[in-house]
């Protein structure tokens, strides 16, 4: 355990996350378990679209006095929404951490919906929808998503422009309402600050409000897809399987995997597609996590006539695993501990991984990593060699 983290449940159900920093810089963020594993077919993007009008005005602060607050003071702010939480983050000198729990509170509180600002954004989010679409590093970890689980949970989280378009601003207004509860939300900081001044102000600023929602339950498919695109030059292909959920410890025997298969420029298939056959430029891969899903994806950019070639390197790769020798682990361990603490070295980093595992389980499990991983024994990531089922998606040239 960190002996600088501490964590708190306040009597309005808020929780409190902190991990105290000697820089003089604080991450900040007001976050919501709720996204796009809760949404139906129907509504889907909805999510999306509340985290687009928090920024558009609160009951007050005007759309720009909300930038201005954080920016002026030489910080910056976002927000993002994921399957399983909305978080309205900012990062600003930690004099000015009073702001920033400020900015970060009253936009996931207390939007305001304005009916003129609703209906631009729609223009806004479906632009969006459309660069998704247009852009290969965009479109296609979506297209596998779609490929590994059945609708609603498959598409993408912006949604379908014409479900955005058709929405009403009161599903909105009553989405924040019945969700976007107390009981369901985490503050979470990382910096130079005072745990007790961060509680005292939340129990103060947030009030006590619950709901009994719950996120559904994705259904698992495995199926292959080739689109055809006119105007791109190069191919691109994306393999994905299922992997343990956030909550499983098993997920570490895949971060495992995923570090000897594709993290950096050393993993095993960087240097057979590209060092090796010169094949591709890009050859990475990521892994997506919540309570009860995960799944990994492999991501190349190739020439369309050595698809079939990648897709045997990558299923060749992953049957060797049964093959992996004891030096391959105890390196890939230093280094997925190593990358862990040159990742948490970013206050903001730190913060939303503390808030991610809170969300979907424990926070104290961030402190856990570097004990999981060495803990992970090499017949667990052999074992994975025996994968059966898989996704690809191919855009390619046409």
């Amino acid at each position: 355990m960190n002996k600088e983290f501490y964590k708190k449940k306040l009597g309005n159900g808020l929780t409190v996350l902190f991990e105290k920093r000697k820089l003089p810089v604080v991450a900040v963020s007001a976050s919501v378990k709720f996204g796009s594993a809760f949404e139906s077919e129907k509504n889907k993007g909805i999510s999306h679209f509340v985290e687009h009008l928090m920024f558009k005005g609160t009951k007050t602060r005007e759309q720009q006095e909300i930038s201005r607050e954080i920016e002026k003071k030489g910080g910056i702010l976002n927000a993002y929404t994921s399957e399983e939480v909305t978080c309205y983050w900012n990062k600003l000198p930690s004099k000015h951490i009073e702001s920033g729990i400020d900015i970060a509170s009253d936009l996931i509180l207390n939007p305001k919906f304005d009916a003129v600002e609703f209906e631009r954004e729609k223009g806004v989010i479906i632009e969006e929808i459309k660069m998704y679409h247009d852009t290969p590093r965009f479109y296609v970890p979506e297209k596998i998503k779609e490929l590994l689980y059945k609708k609603p949970f498959g598409l993408g989280i912006a949604g379908k422009a014409e479900t955005i378009k058709n929405m009403k601003r009161q599903e909105v207004v009553d989405l924040h309402d019945n969700n976007y509860t107390t009981d369901s939300m985490v503050l979470g900081v990382a910096g130079d600050a005072d745990f007790d001044f961060i509680c005292e102000k939340a129990e103060k600023i947030f009030p006590t409000t619950k709901r009994k929602i719950q996120a559904l339950v994705p259904l698992k498919i495995n199926k292959e897809e080739v689109e055809k695109r006119k105007g791109i030059d190069q191919a691109h292909l994306a393999f994905g399987f299922h992997s343990p959920s956030i909550q499983d410890v098993k997920r570490y025997d895949y971060e495992v995997m995923g570090g000897y298969l594709f993290d950096g420029m050393s993993s095993v298939l960087f240097q057979e597609i590209r060092e090796k056959r010169g094949l591709a430029y890009a050859v990475k891969g990521s892994f997506e996590q919540g309570d009860n899903f995960g799944y990994c994806l492999i991501y190349v950019g190739t020439m369309k006539e050595k698809i079939k070639e990648i897709k045997e390197i990558i299923l060749k790769e992953i049957r060797n695993l049964s093959k992996i020798e004891k030096k391959d682990l105890d390196e890939v361990k230093e280094q997925l501990i190593g990358m862990r603490k040159v990742e948490s070295e970013d206050s903001f980093e730190a913060m939303n991984n503390l808030v991610q595992e809170e969300i979907s389980g424990n926070a104290e499990e961030y402190y856990q990593y570097g004990e999981r991983i060495s803990n992970v024994k090499l017949e667990d990531v052999r074992a994975i060699s025996k994968l059966k089922n898989f996704s690809s998606f191919s855009l390619i040239p046409g």
